[in-house]
């Protein structure tokens, strides 16, 4: 049965033209990884979702239509852009330094940096991109993202003719900067409740009343000016082509929460890990179909501290 199940992944991929070969650790990560984590042995044809069930990976809502998932590899085999659409790979940002050290505290919006683990796992979610030819690789304005970015950028393969309508740099859009947690910066969650008690369910349930002073933003504010930084982006890209952005959780969420019709109210519940990947193909009338979310390609790296953002 398992060789079966190779073989079929082998030709379902082998006639995807979008999927050249199997996505495989990149070289550079096994390498630092080596040197930094205990001189752990990668396997560089080892990779695994880093969900508790692999069908996490995969939306049920309304608007979803998930990728075929190899059983041999782990990953989505996609097919091509679909006649009349765009596609759009929507990509988290890796593990950070939490500025707060032992206590997790919220950061939101502030240019954190990312740790060493982050800088692989940014690393890792640009060699899964390698294989998709990108017209444009968008990013938030904070040095976490930009870091992603830059590592999606440099790890595309040049096309056989070098097409004019292609970005060579980064389109960065400050539409897709974090939501700005204002003066909740620096407080755990058990800190922010003490100001007030369930403050922090309040604000994930869209009380506006309670938006954080000094510049915080509350999630409808947020998903508004994502939303316009999506759009300019779809306008960028044209029918049969894909790009990406690198950003961060609540900005990813807004765009997955809304490519699944889900009320802003809901989006604080959807998981999205470090340095993981979701796809979206947008229609020219405006109709979003989900093909995965929150696919980490792993390689061995260990497990990321995502609490507090």
């Amino acid at each position: 049965m398992a060789l079966y199940m190779f073989y079929l992944c082998i030709c379902i991929w082998s006639q995807n033209p979008y999927a050249h070969a199997f996505y495989t650790p990149s070289s550079s990560t096994q390498t630092q990884h080596k040197q930094q984590y205990n001189g752990v042995i990668v396997n560089q044809f080892s990779t695994k979702l880093c969900a508790e069930n692999k069908a996490d990976i995969f939306s049920t809502g309304t608007n979803a239509a998930p990728a075929i998932m190899c059983e041999v590899e782990n990953v989505p085999l996609l097919d091509p852009v679909p006649d009349g659409y765009k596609r759009l790979f929507l990509v988290r940002h890796g593990e950070v330094i939490n500025p707060g050290g032992d206590r997790p505290v919220y950061y939101g919006a502030m240019d954190v940096s990312l740790s060493p683990l982050g800088e692989l796992e940014a690393i890792e979610a640009a060699s899964y991109l390698a294989k998709y030819h990108l017209q444009h690789v968008a990013s938030s304005p904070l040095s976490r993202a930009k870091f992603g970015a830059r590592q999606v950028l440099a790890r595309q393969q040049p096309p056989l003719a070098a097409d004019e309508n292609d970005s060579n740099d980064i389109q960065i859009l400050e539409g897709f900067r974090e939501l700005d947690r204002g003066a909740w910066c620096g407080l755990t969650a058990d800190e922010i409740d003490e100001i007030e008690l369930d403050l922090m369910a309040r604000f994930d349930a869209c009380d506006e009343s309670v938006t954080p002073a000094d510049g915080g933003e509350s999630y409808p504010t947020l998903k508004t000016r994502v939303l316009d930084a999506r759009d300019e982006l779809l306008q960028m890209t044209h029918v049969g082509r894909a790009s990406a952005i690198v950003s961060h959780l609540q900005v990813t969420r807004a765009m997955l929460s809304d490519a699944l019709g889900m009320d802003v109210t809901e989006m604080a519940g959807l998981t999205i890990g470090t340095a993981s990947i979701t796809c979206v193909d947008y229609s020219e009338d405006g109709k979003a179909v989900v093909r995965f979310q929150s696919f980490k390609p792993e390689c061995g790296l260990e497990e990321s501290m995502d609490g507090a953002n």
